[in-house]
């Protein structure tokens, strides 16, 4: 049986310096990497960190903020920021005179520090100049700004290195310097050294470059695809290893890089993403069809069974995509056994036919409360999984297996809908979990031996409730069910609830603050849940609100986002960190949802959906090795949109077909 403290870690952010803590005020990182290296620029404008910090890391090897390879255990990352001394006095960056940006354009994903000192201007730019090496090259440029001859000394270092030159800048002249830091695996360490090259390797520009790009003439929505395209990449490591939240679990979910992989796959990084389904399918499934999650193999009362639909679903959208059967025919008996797990009669609930355990999506599980019962997301991904393993059977020859899995999936698909006694929905919409006897498991009590700090809401006198519950949006984005069906409005009536429920200021929660065991407040990929099925009601006022909430929390500026944004009870929580899944999120709810690009199994359905407010829509894409440009205009105000590309046929009001 899963504990308690399997959630806890004592990684307290009082103890060692200040840059430990990994929710600093106001901070952003931007996070820079090519899967031999992985690095974080750390902007903390309050000052209660190092102003501009550089955290490096190993990717193959998950470890909290504090254990950064840059990080000193006295002095942060205080030794990585960059000094000028002229005469006796020294200078560093202060938060007023500071800007921390992407640069734009760039070959490759670049951020710009500026800021000045008495008679100069200052501008750091840190980047990964190739693919071959774990390197990060940072390029320092200091402007004399007077009409007199500078003598000054630039310093940086990383903990107890430090490295010195003496500049000498002519009236109105320029300095530039090049300082490379490169991770030693094996010595588990980083070494920064002055450089002589710092030019962009062709390879890496090709990387890059050849990325999926989306344009709508909208700061806000540009900006946060960017961000998601320059950084997604840079949380996997070569091998395929991607943190759940960097810096915070220091543990992988097969759901988790699931979707990561299908977002690579979007983005045309179909090398990460081959590499990701290989290794998930190798390490992170067992030979009996068992997914691994939190890398930890369950007991069946415990298993996420999800996990096992999710996984056929991105493994068919990347088959799709790329046209790469032979990964699909090498891993079958893998992919069979992924298909067939959850199938078995230990988890089958006789009268409905339902699928049945005591874990949640959430990952609350009997300790917390959570009896047996039927959950709605098992339901709804495997029946979608299935459906997914149908297609990719056909498409390698497993005619009688497609067969099999479409009509299991039908059947699932029916009882979660339909059945009269056991359906997974009532007069509030989707509901979160029946009980066996049909009832809807409406709330939670923990148990008292659970070991719950007794600042959680799971603690405080009840009741806890489980509805609503944001996973309630999936069916609706999966296309499950209409979006403007009589199910799918009320559950959008009562999602509202979840909507700033902490009152501090926006997100959905991920289900009833009530029942939470942890802090509550707003989570940016359960919102993005939201999202998605928005798009797909065309309520497009929801998901406006909801991305100019992302706008207002910390990390907007670099685009990178923490798992959730309210108290946190840490220790013995561990602090949040930043979720890879979020970035997933925004690139399959751009490329799926509002620009509408949906592989099947005999050509690409494009089918937009542009928001009230944007007129276009610029992207170019990768689908089967070739470049395809999209361009969707809307006809006069409010009016009908109408599709540029090549090769794309009409097939009905609003919908377009590209034959591969």
């Amino acid at each position: 049986m899963i504990e308690a403290s399997e959630h806890f870690y004592h990684d307290d952010p009082n103890h060692g310096p200040r840059d430990v803590a990994t929710r600093l005020r106001n901070v952003n990182y931007y996070f820079l990497g090519n899967g031999l290296i992985q690095a974080a620029l750390q902007h903390a404008p309050e000052g209660d960190g190092t102003l501009a910090g550089l955290l490096v890391m190993n990717p193959d090897r998950l470890r909290q903020k504090r254990a950064a390879l840059t990080m000193d255990a006295q002095t942060g990352l205080a030794a990585t920021g960059l000094r000028l001394r002229v005469g006796t006095e020294t200078h560093e960056p202060r938060a007023a005179a500071c800007t921390v940006r992407w640069v734009k354009p760039a070959a490759v994903p670049t951020v710009a520090v500026a800021w000045t000192a008495p008679g100069c201007r200052i501008e750091e730019r840190y980047c990964c100049p190739d693919l071959a090496h774990a390197r990060v090259l940072r390029q320092v440029v200091v402007r004399n700004t007077t009409g007199r001859r500078l003598t000054l000394e630039v310093f940086t270092g990383v903990k107890r290195q430090t490295l010195r030159r003496r500049v000498v800048l002519p009236p109105r002249g320029r300095w530039q310097g090049l300082i490379s830091y490169t991770l030693e695996a094996k010595a588990d360490r980083v070494r920064a050294a002055w450089a002589r090259r710092g030019a962009v390797a062709p390879e890496a520009k090709a990387f890059w470059g050849g990325l999926t790009q989306v344009r709508f003439g909208d700061a806000r929505l540009d900006h946060f695809f960017a961000a998601a395209r320059a950084q997604l990449p840079t949380a996997v490591s070569r091998i395929g290893c991607v943190d759940g939240s960097i810096w915070q679990y220091n543990h992988e979910w097969l759901r988790d890089q699931s979707v990561v992989a299908l977002a690579l796959t979007m983005l045309g990084a179909t090398g990460p993403a081959k590499t990701m389904f290989t290794r998930l399918l190798d390490k992170f499934v067992t030979s009996e069809g068992d997914t691994l999650d939190s890398s930890v193999k369950r007991d069946p009362a415990e298993v996420e069974l999800d996990q096992n639909g999710y996984l056929l679903c991105t493994l068919k959208d990347y088959a799709l995509w790329t046209g790469d059967l032979d990964l699909v025919r090498a891993q079958w008996a893998k992919v069979t056994a992924v298909a067939e797990f959850p199938l078995q009669p230990i988890f089958r609930h006789q009268p409905s036919g339902l699928l049945m355990n005591c874990r949640e999506f959430w990952e609350r599980h009997a300790i917390h409360g959570i009896q047996p019962g039927m959950e709605l997301s098992y339901q709804l991904w495997v029946s979608e999984g299935l459906a997914a393993a149908a297609v990719l059977a056909r498409l390698t020859g497993h005619g009688a297996q497609a067969g099999r899995w479409d009509a299991e999936s039908a059947r699932l698909r029916r009882a979660m809908l339909s059945d009269p006694r056991f359906k997974m929905h009532d007069h509030r919409g989707f509901i979160k979990r029946r009980a066996p006897d049909g009832r809807v498991q409406e709330t939670i009590t923990a148990n008292p031996a659970c070991g719950l700090p007794g600042g959680a809401r799971l603690m405080l006198p009840g009741p806890h409730r489980l509805n609503p519950d944001a996973s309630a949006a999936l069916p609706m984005a999966f296309g499950t069910v209409a979006p403007d069906s009589p199910v799918a409005r009320r559950t959008f009536r009562s999602l509202e609830q979840l909507w700033n429920q902490a009152g501090n200021g926006g997100g959905y929660g991920r289900y009833h603050m009530t029942s939470e065991p942890d802090s509550p407040g707003g989570w940016p990929f359960a919102s993005l849940f939201v999202a998605r099925a928005a798009v797909e009601a065309g309520d497009d006022a929801k998901v406006r609100r909801i991305l100019h909430w992302l706008d207002t929390v910390p990390g907007a500026q670099a685009g990178t986002w923490f798992e959730f944004y309210g108290e946190r009870i840490a220790p013995p929580m561990p602090q949040v960190g930043i979720v890879v899944w979020n970035w997933a999120e925004l690139v399959v709810l751009y490329v799926q949802h509002i620009l509408g690009v949906q592989p099947g199994e005999n050509g690409v359905r494009v089918r937009p959906r542009l928001l009230a407010g944007l007129p276009t829509a610029d992207a170019t894409f990768t689908i089967r090795g070739r470049r395809r440009r999209l361009q969707v205009t809307r006809q006069g105000r409010g009016g009908k949109l109408s599709v540029a590309l090549r090769g794309a046929v009409a097939t009905k009001p609003g919908e377009w077909c590209l034959g591969y």
